[in-house]
C-alpha cells in the first residue's frame, strides 16, 4: 500500500464487535490509514456519511446493535450519500450463499471474508483504491451530473497508456453513461463492440439493456437466457427477463421470473414490490398475500419498514381472504390481526386510523356483517382524497365496492387514476393495476366473496344463462381458484351437452382447465371434473 496515499485518506469504519474492531484498526494503521473514523451503530454511520466525504467506508455486514450493514449501504445508496468516487468494502463472518447473493447485488467495491491476514486487506485496498484514484476526476463530473463531460473525460482517459490497467473500468462506465444519457444506438453499437473483443458479462448486460429499449426483444431474450445460466449474472438476467416480460405484458410468466429471483436473494425488497404488483394485476392472490408478507419481513429496520407495508399485508390478506373457501378465512383473518399488531407495535404514532377503519370494515364483511361494514364506512371522515395515499384509496374504493357503495367506489377509482397518470414515479404496473380494477368494479358489481356463492344460487335455480355470466364474472376476478374454474367448466358442460356449444371461448375452457389441473380437489370435485372432460373433449 502506498502510504503517501493511504495518510491522505479519511476513512469510516462501521463494526460493533470490539475483537474485530480492534484487529481492523490495528491493520489499516499498519497499512499506513491515520484518518479513521470507527462507529458501531448505522444511525452513526449515516450521519457521518452526510458530514464527511469519505474516501473509504469499510463496513461489516452483522451488524447487530441497531440495522445491519445491507440496511446501511441500501440507505445511503437510495439517498445518494455514496458518491461513485468513495470506495465501499463490506466485510462479513458469514458467506452462506443468501447472504453473498444479497452483498453482490447490492455491487460494493469489494466484499472481504472474516477473518482476513493485513495481507490479503493490503491487497484488496490497494486494488480497490487504486482504481478509484485513477477515475477520480471522471467519477467527481458524474457526481456533479455533467455526464457529458464525464464521457468527454473517460475518452481522454482511454487514450493515456498509463491508465492501461483501469481500461476495463472505465470502458464499463462509458457503456453505463451512455445509457444514461439516451444514447441508445450508439451505446449498443459499443457494447457490440466490447463483446467482439472480449466477452465481459457487464457488456452482454449493457447490450441486453439497449436491445430492450430500441425493441429488440427477440435479441434481448436470446442474449438473457444466456446470462441467465452464469452465476456472476443470474440475477440481472432475471431482472431484465422479467422487464421485457412485462415489457410485452406476459404478466403471468413475469410472476414466476421474479419468483425465482426472489428465492435467490430474498433480501431485494424492490424485487418482492414487483412480485406484489404483478400478483395483484393476475389476480394471483394467494402470491400477493406471500409478497407483501416478505416485503415485512426483510423491510424490518430498513428504509422500506414504514406503516404502509403493514397497512398492505393486512389488505393483502383480506383480498385473498376474500376468494378463498370458508375455512382459510378465518385463518387469514387471524393473520391480518397479527399484522395489525405488529404495525402498532413498531409504529406506534402512525396516523392511519382512517385506514384502519376501511380495513375492519373489509373484515367484518369477511365475517358475514355486511350491514356493520357498510355503517363503519359511511362513518368515515370526509378527508380529501389527494391527502390520501393510492393504496389507502384502492383499498377503500375495494371497501366501499364490496358492500354496494358503487358510485362511490367508481369515483374513488377515478382519482386514484388521475394521480397515477400525474405522477411520473408511478409504477406502471400499479397504474395497469388501478386501470384493471376500475374496469372490473364497473363492470362486476358483486363482491369477488360473493360472485361464486351468487352462480352456483342461480345454477341450482335453473337459471343457466345468469350462471354461466356469474361464473365468467367469477373466474375473472379469480382465475386461479380451481372450485370457481370448475363450476365454470360444468356450466360450460351443461351448455354443451344441452345446446352442443360451449358459451365460453376455447381460451377461457383452456386457462379454467389449467387451473384445475394445477389445483387441489376434494374427492367429490375430482369425480365432477372426470365427467366435466367427457362432455368438454368434443370441444377439443
Amino acid at each position: 500500500m502506498n502510504h503517501k496515499l493511504t495518510r491522505k485518506m479519511r476513512v469510516l469504519v462501521v463494526d460493533d464487535q470490539v475483537l474485530a474492531k480492534g484487529y481492523l484498526k490495528y491493520s489499516m494503521e499498519e497499512l499506513g490509514f491515520q484518518d479513521i473514523d470507527y462507529v458501531d451503530k448505522v444511525t452513526h454511520a449515516i450521519n457521518a456519511v452526510r458530514s464527511t466525504h469519505y474516501d473509504l467506508i469499510i463496513c461489516s455486514y452483522e451488524l447487530k446493535q441497531e440495522q445491519d450493514g445491507y440496511f446501511f449501504y441500501e440507505q445511503i445508496k437510495e439517498n445518494n450519500d455514496l458518491p461513485p468516487s468513495t470506495a465501499f468494502v463490506f466485510i462479513s463472518a458469514d458467506t452462506t450463499p443468501d447472504i453473498v447473493h444479497s452483498i453482490v447485488e447490492l455491487q460494493p467495491d469489494d466484499f472481504l471474508a472474516k477473518p482476513f491476514t493485513v495481507r490479503e486487506l493490503n491487497k484488496r485496498l490497494t486494488r480497490v483504491l487504486t482504481r478509484k484514484q485513477a477515475l477520480r476526476p471522471i467519477y467527481r463530473l458524474v457526481e456533479m451530473n455533467q455526464l457529458d463531460k464525464a464521457l468527454s473525460e473517460i475518452e481522454n482517459f482511454l487514450t493515456e497508456p498509463k491508465n492501461a490497467d483501469f481500461f476495463a473500468l472505465a470502458l464499463k462506465l462509458k457503456g453505463e453513461l451512455l445509457l444514461a444519457c439516451g444514447y441508445n444506438e450508439q451505446a449498443k453499437e459499443f457494447y457490440q463492440a466490447i463483446i467482439n473483443v472480449q466477452n465481459f458479462t457487464w457488456a452482454q448486460l449493457g447490450l441486453v439493456r439497449c436491445h430492450i429499449v430500441l425493441d429488440e426483444d427477440d435479441d434481448a431474450e436470446k442474449r438473457i437466457l444466456q446470462l441467465a445460466f452464469r452465476p456472476d449474472s443470474m440475477l440481472a438476467a432475471y431482472d431484465l427477463l422479467t422487464a421485457l416480460q412485462i415489457k410485452q405484458k406476459e404478466f403471468d410468466v413475469a410472476l414466476e421470473t421474479v419468483g425465482v429471483a426472489s428465492d435467490v436473494s430474498p433480501r431485494n425488497v424492490k424485487r418482492h414490490h414487483t412480485a406484489l404488483d404483478l400478483a395483484r394485476l393476475t389476480h394471483d392472490y394467494e402470491i400477493q398475500f406471500e409478497a407483501a408478507k416478505r416485503i415485512v419481513k426483510y423491510a424490518k429496520n430498513s428504509i422500506h419498514d414504514k406503516p404502509e407495508i403493514y397497512l398492505n399485508v393486512a389488505r393483502a390478506g383480506i383480498d385473498f381472504a376474500m376468494t378463498s373457501e370458508q375455512k382459510q378465512t378465518s385463518k387469514l383473518v387471524k393473520q391480518v390481526s397479527d399484522y395489525l399488531k405488529q404495525l402498532k407495535s413498531n409504529h406506534p404514532k402512525a396516523d392511519v386510523n382512517d385506514q384502519l377503519s376501511v380495513i375492519n370494515a373489509r373484515m367484518l364483511y369477511l365475517q358475514d356483517e355486511a350491514d356493520n361494514a357498510k355503517a363503519m364506512l359511511e362513518q368515515l371522515s370526509d378527508a380529501v382524497l389527494e391527502a390520501q395515499s393510492v393504496e389507502a384509496l384502492l383499498d377503500k374504493a375495494k371497501a366501499f365496492h364490496d358492500v354496494g357503495l358503487h358510485e362511490s367506489a367508481l369515483k374513488i377509482l377515478d382519482n386514484v387514476e388521475m394521480r397515477c397518470k400525474q405522477d411520473p414515479n408511478q409504477s406502471e404496473l400499479f397504474f395497469k393495476y388501478v386501470q384493471q380494477e376500475k374496469a372490473e368494479k364497473d363492470a362486476i358489481r358483486i363482491s369477488p366473496k360473493e360472485l361464486n356463492n351468487s352462480a352456483v344460487r342461480q345454477y341450482h335455480q335453473g337459471e343457466l344463462k345468469e350462471a354461466l355470466n356469474t361464473f365468467r364474472q367469477a373466474f375473472t376476478v379469480m382465475p386461479k381458484n380451481a372450485s370457481i374454474a370448475l363450476n365454470l367448466l360444468q356450466a360450460a358442460a351443461i351448455s354443451v351437452r344441452d345446446n352442443g356449444s360451449s358459451p365460453y371461448s376455447k381460451q377461457m375452457i383452456d386457462n379454467c382447465l389449467k387451473t384445475v389441473e394445477n389445483g387441489e380437489l376434494s374427492a367429490e370435485q375430482s369425480q365432477r371434473y372426470q365427467r366435466v372432460k367427457e362432455v368438454l373433449k368434443d370441444l377439443e
